[in-house]
């Protein structure tokens, strides 16, 4: 069951620009480790601030970029990490902000946005994002069906196919720009998204407090491998010796950072034994 749709701020002219915005600042309230802000639409990319465009399409914005990722690692972690390892963790940050953009609405409100790379911005501290919101696709109930710029999808299948397919046209161009530097095919690309998209979801249920509600939307958006998602979001339980049940599951991708800090995997790395997954779930529900 969704949430009542985001009303437009008070005194604000109703458009689907408004609504996002007020989509995106419902959700960033509730964000612990990320922080967006909303830009005017058509407003240009400012002073500290990188655009998806501008990744994709500008080597040399590109190369420095990937340059500032690789001295935030080194600094954070007195580890110089290879050229590869570098661009898969500045990949992997634009596809979880892309994600997380995209499918916030989508949780919150049953809105897909439809958002062009230079509409993502990522700011030089990490966690920092900005959006440019536009029109979105939405289902026919939604009071906002009329509105210029907005599509409508006849049912909620389709409406999550409308999210996959703007998930894969918005990173599409990052993936061609950024691929080569990663030493990976496409396979281990599109893993990373359908990775990063199953991980947005399931933040921002869990950021929510709705955890549960988040994990069986995961599942329904990619409910096994779906071009060009080379896997679904295979979440699995288990159980903690007090009988909890903690949801679980495993990347088809690695993001490399066991490389970084081989003692700290993720805790849906291949590398991470269940015995430490239940450890570290337990961890964190005490």
């Amino acid at each position: 069951m969704l949430l009542a749709p985001a009303p437009a701020p008070a005194g604000a002219a109703l458009s689907c620009s408004t609504l996002l915005a007020a989509s995106y600042r419902r959700l960033a309230v509730h964000l612990t480790t990320r922080r967006i802000e909303v830009a005017p639409p058509r407003s240009p990319v400012g002073r500290g601030w990188t655009s998806g465009a501008e990744l994709a399409y500008h080597p040399t914005l590109l190369d420095a970029f990937l340059a500032a990722e690789a001295a935030r690692i080194e600094e954070h972690y007195d580890h110089a990490a290879r050229p590869d390892v570098v661009a898969s963790r500045a990949l992997h940050t634009c596809l979880w902000a892309a994600c997380l953009l995209i499918s916030g609405p989508w949780y919150l409100d049953g809105r897909v946005p439809l958002l062009r790379p230079e509409d993502v911005r990522f700011g030089r501290r990490p966690g920092d994002l900005a959006v440019v919101p536009g029109g979105f696709t939405c289902l026919p109930d939604d009071p906002a069906a009329g509105l210029p710029g907005v599509r409508v999808a006849p049912d909620q299948q389709a409406l999550d196919r409308e999210l996959r397919e703007a998930v894969a046209a918005h990173v599409r161009p990052l993936l061609a720009a950024m691929g080569p530097h990663l030493r990976r095919g496409p396979r281990a690309l599109w893993g990373m998204v359908g990775d990063d998209l199953v991980s947005a979801v399931w933040y921002a249920g869990k950021a929510l407090g709705e955890e549960e509600r988040a994990v069986a939307a995961a599942g329904r958006l990619l409910p096994g491998p779906i071009a060009p998602f080379p896997g679904g979001a295979d979440v699995r339980r288990l159980t903690g010796r007090d009988g909890r049940s903690h949801p679980t599951r495993t990347r088809v991708s690695c993001c490399l950072f066991y490389t970084i800090r081989q003692e700290d995997t993720c805790s849906t790395c291949p590398r991470t034994s269940d015995a430490e997954r239940l450890r570290r779930l337990e961890r964190n529900a005490s």
